[in-house]
C-alpha cells in the first residue's frame, strides 16, 4: 500500500493570497516570519523554566480572557497530561518557544508541571510470584 500524496493548494477565488515577502523565498521547514516567534514569546525576563521534551503538563485552569491565542490553546491542549514535545508538535512551534510560554503559565500557575512516570526496570519479585502462582492454579 503506497502512502496518499500531498497535493498542494494554489489560492483560488475564496483563498486570498499570502502577502509578498522580501527576500528569497522560504525552503520547506523554515519559517518564513522568525519575528512571529518573538512576539509570540513576548519579552521576558530571560529566564526559564527548568523542564524538558518529556515533562508533562497539566492545566489548572481554564484559559482567561486576557490570555494569548497560543497560551489558550496551550491550555486547552492540557486537559489531559501532555508532553512538551507532544505540546510543540500540536502547536507547530519550536521547543524554545513552547518553553517561553510555558515559563509565563507556570508563574501564574495556571499549568502544573510534573516529571514523566518512569517504570521499575525490574517487576517485583513479590507481583511476578503471584502471577505464577495464579497461572498454576489455572
Amino acid at each position: 500500500m503506497t502512502p496518499p500524496q500531498r497535493q498542494r493548494r494554489s489560492p483560488g477565488p475564496d483563498r486570498p493570497t499570502a502577502p509578498a515577502t522580501s527576500g528569497p523565498p522560504a525552503k520547506e521547514g523554515e519559517l518564513r516570519n522568525p519575528e512571529r516567534l518573538f512576539v509570540i514569546g513576548g519579552e521576558g525576563n530571560g529566564e526559564r523554566a527548568d523542564i524538558d521534551l518529556v515533562t508533562l503538563i497539566v492545566a489548572r485552569a481554564d484559559p482567561p480572557v486576557s490570555a494569548t491565542p497560543e497560551q489558550a490553546a496551550l491550555l486547552r491542549l492540557c486537559a489531559a497530561p501532555l508532553s512538551v514535545a507532544e505540546l510543540s508538535a500540536y502547536l507547530s512551534l519550536p521547543f524554545s518557544v513552547v518553553t517561553v510560554l510555558l515559563t509565563d503559565l507556570l508563574a501564574t500557575e495556571m499549568v502544573r508541571a510534573r516529571a514523566p512516570i518512569v517504570r521499575q526496570k525490574v517487576a517485583d519479585r513479590n507481583l511476578l510470584e503471584a502471577v505464577m502462582h495464579g497461572l498454576q492454579k489455572l
